[in-house]
């Protein structure tokens, strides 16, 4: 019997890239643990990498070819995919076929499918998920460095004495970073400054939040660049020897910046808080600006991004220890997908589509027929030309644009529209995959092996230590055997994912001669087991540097003609739609802490799903009370382009004019929970990134005339097709799903209403208490003592505490947890609250028992009295709020 051993892999959510260690458990079983020897994380997790070992089962997964929604065979799906892309290019050229693909693919999926489109289709309408959240980001780096180049490291945010936080919630997107940001404040007093327009759990660990106005980042940085220059805190030598276009570029800040009065105006700040921000700026030469979505998705993204490094470059501020500009990468490979050319508008290796040298370098390289010669449909435009019946194939790799996009109602209706759908996935049911004429069941995280690249430009490997389910097969081996059946064999001939990091890695280096930063030829010749032992390396890795490069101009040698880095001259832009007297308020979207994009691995976690078990719109008090909004009732948020129903979090972390939706829920575990159906398409010119976070909306409460909660262990996928229910959201428990319901009009009948949601079943001692004075209802099935179904329903909002019923799942119930279940009323103590600890299920009614009754003071109390803390640490921010409400620090 062959043993088995211990994997080091890559975790498969954000760019982080943390290094994780796969540990044989039983007898098929794995336990996922953070990689101590991996440099981007020292062993550390965030809540959703701690429980990846919790996503290995197959329970949704795709599992064979389908055709027509019919079980099917290899052979035949793939002849079908290749004589239909080759008839659709015959007849209406290759102009006529998409491929839409995602940051979750390896570097040499992302390679193979690349270069099929681009060197062998002939055209470049291949656009990715990362369109959505890092193309500004690519856009500004290369107008200012002359390539995409994040220049400094993980360690930069340790030896920073200044970070600045832009459009960036780390405690919840990036926690493995905001943990190493927080040791540094502890370590050696390191200063943060957090610019975002609502408070979140990162703002509330910085010394400074600034609550800008949506849309206003290239005024409040043009306004930073103009008091440096005033102050004379610019270095002239650096900008001298190392740049071009300081001169007009500075002229194009003053436009936003006359007087700090104008930026703080604009921005919707304090004079005095702007000012401290440009003063701890100028006086600290090792300064850090992360940025992350709050930046890229904007319509203005791309001069966001320029008037960030504008401030670096003009204080020379770049490439150091300690400093310079830091995009955030949302996906686990993001940055490998765009080194391999996997976006739109780009080639391979960092080359230029544009270039007509580059496009006669690669094809030489890759002896390829044709070579496209013009940018392709980016994202939005590519679906837009869906719906007009322009692209007649798609072929979609690893994501979800029926949920993931800006106004999906056309996205779905383009779907639903087009001739010839492929989609490849390792889920059988998404919201994408019911327009899909062929599904091909792809290989998931821990049954492929390849290359990933993170934030830091580190190179991972990704490995393989479960065998493939079912027929799944690696996307790489898919598209090669689509490449094969459509004549292009010998280009597509690979044996393993090895050949083609191989090729990827050679042309990195081919006819590059020092023009290109990214190169990673040195690796161009490793065989079979260097590759499988290939350790973390940043790029570039060349026979100069064999070990890899740490940090990028250190010392200028920009990318750019002559080595200079280029001012770019923006001046602030408001965003596309502006809000109005019909829609007040700005609604900004983004990420939640337990969860990932569209929930399709996360959402089947009972570990992350109750930190945050529905969607949840977060309004300032101000608006809630102008809005006539109660907290905890459900609201309506209507925009242009939708609607969508939410729970509603009165916060005081929210600015007044905002609200915020998370981005994750879709049609398959909610109703009316899809935050795409609500933003606008609006894109930034440069990019081509969509403009998710400012769409104009309104609120108004949704006047359900009842409301329930069904926890049951005989959970159907989605809720029960029944009339009367507007509103539905499903979350998986632990052996049970609990969905929350609402209705705007009150049933004919509790009771037959409680007999459709519940089901029949003869075998089960029912519970049932009645009040309709009161408008009370609660039904229980009880079978073999143990609780196989409840259904709370009412009038009121306020129902039984989840917490309390969810923990009678699985035990014995006893006589007075069936009077506790008809009376309403929870045992003392059982009812534990909102979860803010995920790994241990520790809820806020513990913490606040703990700090009440003298057990803890603080973090560290709390967690050797309910261990909440001191696993992944994902909730830590949380815990330090709840301390210091009731633990204040004195001023």
């Amino acid at each position: 019997m062959t043993l088995r051993a211990p994997i080091k892999t890559t975790c498969a959510y954000c760019g982080v890239g943390c290094g994780l260690v796969a540990t044989p458990e039983g007898a098929e079983g794995w336990l996922v643990t953070g990689d101590p020897d991996h440099p981007a994380n020292a062993g550390l997790l965030c809540s959703k990498g701690s429980a990846l070992d919790q996503t290995l089962g197959l329970e949704g997964r795709l599992l064979s070819p389908r055709i027509d929604g019919e079980k099917s065979n290899w052979d035949k799906a793939l002849d079908l995919v290749a004589e239909k892309f080759t008839a659709t290019i015959k007849e209406h050229g290759p102009q006529s076929v998409a491929f839409y693909v995602s940051g979750q693919l390896l570097t040499e999926d992302y390679y193979v499918a690349n270069k099929l489109m681009k060197g062998f289709i002939g055209a470049a309408n291949i656009d990715t998920n990362s369109r959505l959240c890092m193309s500004s980001s690519v856009a500004g780096h290369k107008r200012a460095f002359g390539e995409d180049i994040v220049p400094g490291n993980y360690e930069d945010l340790d030896q920073a004495d200044l970070m600045v936080l832009v459009g960036s919630n780390a405690a919840w997107c990036h926690p493995v970073l905001y943990q190493r940001m927080q040791a540094a404040q502890e370590e050696h007093g390191q200063k943060m400054v957090v610019i975002d327009p609502r408070g979140t759990a990162t703002s509330q660990g910085a010394e400074l939040h600034l609550p800008i106005k949506p849309g206003t980042d290239v005024a409040l940085f043009n306004g930073l660049f103009v008091w440096l220059s005033q102050q004379g805190l610019v270095d002239q030598s650096y900008i001298s020897d190392h740049t071009t276009g300081f001169e007009a570029a500075l002229e194009a800040a003053r436009v936003d910046a006359q007087s700090i009065d104008q930026v703080a105006d604009y921005c919707g700040l304090e004079i005095k808080d702007l000012l401290k921000f440009y003063e701890m700026f100028g006086a600290t030469k090792k300064v850090v600006t992360a940025f992350s979505q709050g930046v890229n998705q904007s319509s203005s993204g791309t001069d966001k991004v320029n008037a960030i490094i504008n401030c670096h470059i003009a204080t020379g501020r770049i490439g150091l220890a300690g400093m310079g500009p830091f995009s955030l990468t949302g996906q686990p490979n993001a940055m490998g997908g765009r080194e391999v050319g996997g976006m739109a508008n780009m080639l391979a290796a960092h080359m230029d589509i544009d270039n007509a040298a580059h496009r006669d370098l690669v094809q030489d390289f890759w002896q390829s027929p044709v070579m496209a010669d013009q940018q392709g449909l980016k994202a939005i435009d590519l679906f837009d030309a869906m719906g007009r019946g322009d692209i007649k194939a798609l072929w979609v790799m690893g994501t979800n644009p029926a949920v993931s996009l800006p106004d999906v109602g056309k996205v779905n209706e383009a779907l639903a529209k087009c001739d010839f759908v492929v989609v490849s996935d390792i889920i059988e049911q998404t919201d994408t995959t019911q327009h899909a004429d062929v599904l091909l069941p792809a290989a998931g995280w821990g049954e492929k092996d390849g290359t990933v690249t993170n934030s830091e430009r580190r190179i991972s490997r990704q490995k393989k230590f479960m065998p493939l389910p079912g027929e799944a097969r690696p996307d790489w081996w898919i598209i090669c055997e689509v490449a094969r059946r459509m004549g292009f064999g010998d280009a597509f001939a690979y044996d393993n994912p090895a050949a083609i990091f191989r090729e990827h890695a050679a042309l990195s280096g081919y006819q590059n001669d020092g023009q290109r930063l990214f190169d990673i030829s040195a690796l161009a010749n490793m065989d079979e087991a260097a590759y499988d032992n290939l350790q973390p390396i940043q790029w570039p890795v060349t026979s100069t540097h064999p070990t890899g490069t740490p940090r990028c101009f250190p010392a200028g040698g920009f990318t750019k003609p002559e080595g200079r880095a280029s001012f770019l001259a923006v001046t602030a832009r408001p965003p596309g739609d502006q809000p109005d007297a019909d829609f007040p308020l700005v609604l900004n979207s983004g990420r939640v802490r337990d969860q990932w994009h569209t929930m399709t691995r996360t959402g089947a976690v009972p570990q992350l799903s109750f930190h945050m078990s529905e969607p949840i719109v977060d309004v300032s008090p101000e608006d809630a009370q102008n809005s006539q909004l109660q907290d905890g009732a459900l609201a309506k948020i209507n925009t242009r382009h939708g609607q969508a129903i939410a729970r509603v979090n009165v916060s005081d972390h929210m600015v007044a004019g905002s609200i915020f939706l998370p981005i994750h829920w879709s049609e398959t575990n909610a109703a009316q929970g899809r935050v795409g159906d609500l933003v606008n398409a609006f894109v930034d010119p440069v990019s081509g990134q969509p403009e998710l976070k400012h769409t104009p909306a309104t609120i108004a409460p949704y006047q359900a005339a009842w409301h329930a909660f069904l926890l049951t262990k005989a959970a159907p996928n989605t809720a029960p097709n029944i009339d009367g229910i507007d509103f539905w959201v499903r979350a998986q428990g632990d052996g049970f799903a609990l969905y929350e319901l609402a209705g705007d009009t009150e049933p004919l009948s509790w009771s037959a209403l409680a007999d459709q949601l519940l089901g029949d079943d003869d075998g089960v001692e029912l519970l049932a208490y009645s009040d309709a004075g009161r408008g009370n209802y609660r039904f229980a099935q009880i079978r073999d003592d143990q609780l196989n179904a409840c259904l709370i329903m009412g009038r009121d909002h306020h129902l039984l505490p989840r917490s309390w019923l969810m923990s009678l799942v699985g035990v014995e119930i006893s006589a007075l947890d069936r009077q506790s279940i008809l009376a309403g009323r929870p045992a003392k103590g059982a009812d534990t609250g909102a979860i803010i600890c995920s790994c241990f299920s520790i809820g806020l009614n513990q913490i606040t028992d703990c700090l009440k009754d003298g057990r803890a003071t603080n973090i560290e109390e709390i967690g050797k009295a309910l261990s909440a803390g001191t696993n992944c640490g994902s909730c830590l921010p949380e815990l330090k709020e709840i301390v210091a409400a009731r633990h204040p620090q004195p001023a």
